[in-house]
């Protein structure tokens, strides 16, 4: 059987600039502008923000620029994932996650039905917040891969009897405190020197076909 990896250009992984978001919370600390497809999320005594899609899509090709805040960002989280449907402890995910106690770094992740345990951490081979880099998700039924400025950097494949992601998925992005987690170990403790934190993205975009009619349902 052909690796699915291999035909890209399938109407499924065409791509369409995203021109409509979502945002879950803090409005007044996320700004979209549709004319230069840029959006901004800042993290300060507000809080943070998180964006996304206004569908879930089923398989695709998912991307961005980002350039993630400057300054000390220890505990903080930033990011660009895929889930079914945040806050469900049932979600399908596939994760970028930068950890801000190290921008020299990006983790990896996925989950089924609410089980993740599968992080690889990757040395980026540059500070993320020194410029805009591209970070690509490709998903497909049975592969999954992630890529950083056009080259590869993880693929993973489904096993026989593991579950692997499959329900329908918004493409998500948010800035976060997430210092409380694992006392501080995941990302580092809660500095905020270096307030307001701005995490900028750019040409973000999503499959050009296969949206899905939300009944939230999954």
């Amino acid at each position: 059987m052909a690796d699915p990896a291999l035909h890209s250009q399938t109407p499924r992984h065409q791509t369409q600039i995203l021109k409509e978001i979502a945002v879950d919370y803090c409005p007044d600390a996320c700004t979209h502008c549709a004319e230069s497809d840029s959006i901004a999320v800042t993290f300060d005594d507000r809080g943070g923000a998180r964006w996304r899609s206004t569908t879930r899509f089923h398989y695709g090709t998912f991307g961005a620029k980002i350039q993630c805040p400057k300054g000390n960002t220890s505990g903080l989280n930033f990011n660009i994932y895929l889930s079914s449907l945040e806050g469900n402890k049932s979600q399908d995910e596939i994760d970028f996650e930068f950890l801000g106690k190290d921008k020299t770094i990006v983790q990896t992740n996925y989950y089924t039905t609410g089980t993740g345990n599968r992080e690889e951490i990757h040395d980026l081979g540059f500070d993320c917040s020194d410029g805009f880099h591209e970070y690509v998700i490709k998903w497909y039924p049975h592969v999954i891969e992630w890529l950083i400025d056009g080259t590869l950097l993880r693929k993973d494949t489904k096993k026989d009897g593991e579950g692997f992601p499959e329900k329908p998925m918004f493409l998500y992005a948010s800035v976060w405190d997430a210092s409380y987690i694992d006392e501080g170990r995941w990302t580092g403790p809660y500095v905020g020197c270096d307030a307001p934190y701005v995490c900028h993205y750019k040409d973000v975009v999503v499959p050009s076909e296969v949206a899905v009619v939300e009944d939230f349902s999954c």
